[in-house]
């Protein structure tokens, strides 16, 4: 096996000769810096231990993208409040008025909002990591780190943008005293629903977008469908009650409308689908940390 001199301000590790490798090929000393660098198989070859050794790469990764994001624009961080009212506005006029869909008795711009609300969340999760390796592509073919790494920096900014957005929900159901009910309690599940689907489903991408630059183009037209297939802009009371099993098979359909239901005590999804969606999510996950670390071991020669 080859062995690969670390970096100073990286985590060391000294571990024994492996099979076949002469004892004088192995560094005698304990205090010489050598990392031995071995690709794992599946889901036990996570080392959440190292994970947690570069967790200041992780903050400092967070921070850049924060501070990054909006530096260039002229309205700055007004656009995480601006684009989710805009596209409540449109809703508002196209679902509400001109297709006259029920809001289950809440004023229509404050129910679409609240809804994409949670589809924003789940949305900017996906994209950002499905592109976090090839956007950071000078740092895979140049230093070594536990890959993992660049996934999960791209989640705190998102869950920044998601709680200011909410501070102007907060502010849109105060003005239209649509006080929350005791289902509030339930909003941080159906959040973390959200987010392991959509972080599985963004490791699957990125995973496959090394190789594969056609998820980059696909990504866009399968979310844009999602969009209009998952209850945001409409209630799921309005999809007629022989399609609602069908209409449920997508796993976003319950815990949106259940993400709704929380902040604006409107009706909550069956125990059923909400069960279904939960094991969804579990087995995206997985699934996405398998192919992650499946193919982690081709990304630095083919990006």
């Amino acid at each position: 096996m080859p062995t690969v001199t670390s970096a100073p301000d990286l985590p060391e590790k000294i571990i024994e000769p492996p099979a076949g490798l002469p004892s004088s090929a192995w560094p005698a000393k304990q205090n010489q810096h050598y990392s031995v660098i071995r690709a794992g198989r599946g889901l036990a070859a996570f080392d959440f231990h190292e994970l947690w050794e570069f967790r200041n790469l992780l903050f400092a990764l967070a921070g850049r993208d924060l501070k990054l994001r909006y530096k260039q624009t002229a309205l700055g961080v007004i656009w995480v409040v601006l684009q989710p009212l805009l596209a409540a506005g449109i809703f508002s006029f196209v679902f509400g008025k001109v297709a006259r869909m029920p809001s289950d008795g809440v004023p229509y711009f404050l129910f679409s909002y609240a809804g994409l609300l949670g589809w924003n969340l789940f949305n900017n999760t996906v994209t950002k990591v499905a592109t976090s390796l090839i956007g950071n592509s000078q740092l895979l073919t140049k230093v070594y780190f536990n890959r993992l790494i660049l996934p999960l920096s791209s989640v705190p900014s998102v869950l920044v943008d998601f709680l200011v957005a909410a501070g102007v929900l907060t502010v849109l159901m105060v003005t239209n005293h649509a006080w929350p009910s005791a289902k509030l309690l339930l909003l941080p599940i159906w959040v973390l629903v959200l987010l392991f689907t959509a972080f599985g489903a963004g490791l699957l991408s990125c995973s496959l977008s090394v190789t594969y630059r056609d998820i980059q183009y696909i990504m866009p037209v399968v979310l844009q469908l999602l969009l209009y297939g998952t209850p945001i802009a409409y209630s799921i009371s309005a999809v007629p009650s022989h399609l609602r099993m069908i209409y449920y098979l997508n796993p976003l359909s319950a815990p949106m409308e259940a993400f709704r239901s929380s902040l604006l005590n409107t009706a909550m999804p069956g125990t059923g689908p909400l069960i279904y969606s939960v094991i969804c999510a579990l087995l995206v996950q997985i699934a996405g940390l398998y192919a992650f670390k499946r193919l982690e071991k081709t990304f630095a020669d083919v990006i």
